[in-house]
C-alpha cells in the first residue's frame, strides 16, 4: 500500500484501488493498545488465506465505531458512500424463504475490499455456508458447520473432547475431512466440506440429528438443546448456524472481545487439553511457517 494524504484521513493504493483510511491511531482494544492501523495491517497479512473463505459469500460485518468495549452493531447492507468498486447484490436474507427481507449485501472480493471494510470498523466478518454464483444464483451450502459453545465452567478443554466426538461421527457418515477452528471468543467451530447437492434445510436437519445423537450418547458433556439454563458445564452443539439465514464468524477474522483474538484454524494435533485461543501475531506466524490449514475448505 502506498499512502498519501495527511491529518486524520489519507488515501492508499490497494491492488489498484483508491481506499480512504481514517483515524489509524484509534485504539480498538484498550486492554492491549491494539489500534485500527494494526487491525488493517493484520488483515493485509492474512488476506491470501482469508479472501478464499469470503469469496462469493455475502459478508455481514460487526462494526465498532469506537473501541471493542463500546457500542457495536451488525451491518448487513452495503453502506451509503461505499466505493463504486465494492461488489454488492440484493438477496433475500434467507434464500430459501420467498418472504424473507431483501438485503443489499457487499462481497469482499479482494484486498482493497478487505481494507475498506476494516477502515469502516468492521472488526468481525461473518458469512453464511453458501455462495452466490456470477449471475446471482444462490448455491446450496458447500460446507457444514457445527459451533461448539461451552457453558461455564466448561471451556476449551471440554470443547476439545467434544470436537473429537463430532469428527468421529461425521467421518462415520462419510464426511472424512473436518477442520477445527478456535473461535477467538469462547468455543470453536468444526467445518466439513460438502458437495453442494443438499439444500440448507437438509444440511441443517442433518446437523441437528448429529447434535441430538451425541447429546443422547454423552448427556453429561454434550447438549443439543438451546435453553440457556441447561448449558452450565456442558458444550452446546449449535447446529442452527446451517440455517440459510444464519452466519458464522469467518476463519481468520478478528473478534471484538477484550483481547485481540482470531477465529483461528487449528491442526487436529492441537485439539486436546490446554488448548488456547490465538492472537493475530501468532496466526500470522503460523501462516508464514505452516501455510493455510483451510486450503481445502474453499
Amino acid at each position: 500500500m502506498t499512502p498519501r494524504g495527511r491529518d486524520h484521513a489519507q488515501y492508499v493504493e490497494v491492488a489498484g484501488r483508491r481506499v480512504r483510511l481514517t483515524n489509524l491511531d484509534r485504539v480498538l482494544y484498550p486492554e492491549t493498545g491494539f489500534t485500527k492501523a494494526e487491525m488493517i495491517h493484520y488483515y493485509t497479512q492474512v488476506a491470501e488465506a482469508l479472501l478464499p473463505q469470503l469469496r462469493d459469500r455475502p459478508v455481514t460485518r460487526i462494526r465498532f465505531p469506537d473501541t471493542v468495549e463500546d457500542e457495536r452493531f451488525f451491518e448487513k447492507n452495503v453502506p451509503a458512500g461505499a466505493p463504486d468498486w465494492v461488489r454488492h447484490r440484493v438477496l433475500r436474507a434467507s434464500p430459501e424463504d420467498d418472504d424473507a427481507t431483501e438485503v443489499d449485501f457487499p462481497f469482499l472480493d479482494d484486498l482493497a475490499g478487505l481494507v475498506w471494510a476494516a477502515n469502516g470498523g468492521a472488526v468481525e466478518l461473518h458469512t453464511p455456508q453458501w455462495r452466490v454464483g456470477p449471475r446471482g444464483k444462490v448455491h446450496h451450502p458447500d460446507r457444514l458447520v457445527i459451533d461448539l459453545d461451552p457453558g461455564p465452567p466448561a471451556g476449551l478443554d471440554e470443547c476439545a473432547r467434544v470436537a473429537h466426538l463430532v469428527a468421529d461421527r461425521l467421518e462415520a457418515d462419510g464426511l472424512v475431512d473436518t477442520y477445527p477452528v478456535t473461535s477467538g471468543s469462547k468455543g470453536m467451530q468444526l467445518y466439513a466440506p460438502l458437495d453442494g447437492r443438499r439444500t440448507a434445510v437438509e444440511v441443517r436437519a442433518y446437523a441437528r440429528a448429529v447434535a441430538g445423537a451425541l447429546a443422547a450418547a454423552h448427556p453429561a458433556l454434550v447438549l443439543a438443546n438451546m435453553k440457556r439454563d441447561l448449558r452450565p458445564g456442558k458444550v452446546l452443539l449449535d447446529w442452527s448456524q446451517n440455517h440459510p439465514a444464519k452466519t458464522t464468524v469467518t476463519p481468520y477474522s478478528l473478534r471484538g472481545r477484550a483481547l485481540p483474538r482470531v477465529a483461528a484454524p487449528r491442526d487436529w494435533e492441537e485439539i486436546e487439553p490446554g488448548l488456547v485461543h490465538l492472537g493475530p501475531d501468532e496466526v500470522v506466524r503460523r501462516l508464514e511457517e505452516d501455510g493455510d490449514l483451510l486450503a481445502d475448505l474453499r
